[in-house]
């Protein structure tokens, strides 16, 4: 009764369903691993933020990069601004996560006459995008900063491409190795994204950026349990149709083995 699984059909099926059995637990595990991988950036975000507050010097230096597990730790820093090497970044979204304009980036000159560039928030694009906007000036004399501790900006981390022949000023990425070439003192590592500045400033300032979000885990965990039930769903499909394939079977079976039912005349 069941030899029509040896059929072509049958076995194009069976093959189809074995195939997409490991695919999908496959696919499962990897959306598990994206939400483990999503927990633990959350933890490690939540214990940066949580940190002692620490002066910028003892987690970066000159030629020095910034720990990965220091980023986003609350850094302090004092020094005067050097805007005359002051850059905008391109293609960047405010806080409103939707936006498309600048962060305004500036070097801050320490006492011992090395620099840190300070991510002083977002400002709204221009309709020009080839002159360099009107940026708020930031505040003058000695500063102090707080702020969160950044790496480097690289292409392979972030995706953004490093375009070339930019408008003048005009930078993709925030990456002191780079602006170490246009400022004329040393740099230390990675750079801080503004929180605060003491005193605090007067007049319209770039938009200050919010603390990243640590507490969203996204749907990952729920996608993971999706593919597993479409893989429990696959073998349970494939008996239901057997069975209705094979109960068909026997009732056109059954139905050619009845004789026909001779009326007798009258």
């Amino acid at each position: 009764m069941y030899r029509f699984l040896l059929s072509r059909q049958w076995v194009i099926l069976t093959l189809l369903g074995l195939v997409l059995i490991p695919t999908m637990i496959k696919l499962g595990f990897w959306q598990l691993h994206r939400h483990e991988s999503r927990v633990a950036r959350n933890e490690a975000v939540a214990a940066s933020l949580a940190a002692p507050t620490v002066p910028v010097t003892e987690l970066t230096g000159k030629g020095r990069e910034p720990a990965e597990e220091d980023k986003f730790r609350t850094v302090t820093a004092r020094g005067t601004y050097d805007t005359a090497h002051e850059v905008v970044v391109r293609h960047r979204t405010g806080p409103d996560r939707d936006t498309i304009g600048y962060f305004v980036v500036t070097p801050l000159v320490l006492d011992d006459g090395s620099a840190i560039l300070v991510n002083r928030g977002w400002i709204r694009a221009d309709r020009d995008l080839t002159a360099f906007p009107e940026v708020p000036a930031p505040p003058k004399g000695r500063v102090g900063v707080v702020g969160r501790m950044m790496p480097d900006e690289t292409t392979e981390a972030s995706g953004i491409k490093d375009t070339k022949g930019l408008p003048d000023r005009q930078v993709m990425l925030i990456n002191s190795h780079k602006q170490a070439k246009e400022v004329d003192r040393p740099l230390l590592g990675g750079f801080i994204q503004l929180v605060r500045t003491s005193p605090e400033p007067a007049g319209k300032q770039p938009a200050v950026l919010p603390e990243p979000d640590h507490s969203s885990i996204g749907p990952h965990m729920a996608y993971a349990v999706q593919w597993w039930l479409f893989t429990a769903a696959v073998p349970v499909g494939w008996v239901v149709l057997v069975r209705r394939e094979a109960k068909e079977r026997r009732a056109a079976a059954a139905g050619a083995e009845q004789p026909d039912v001779v009326a007798e005349p009258v």
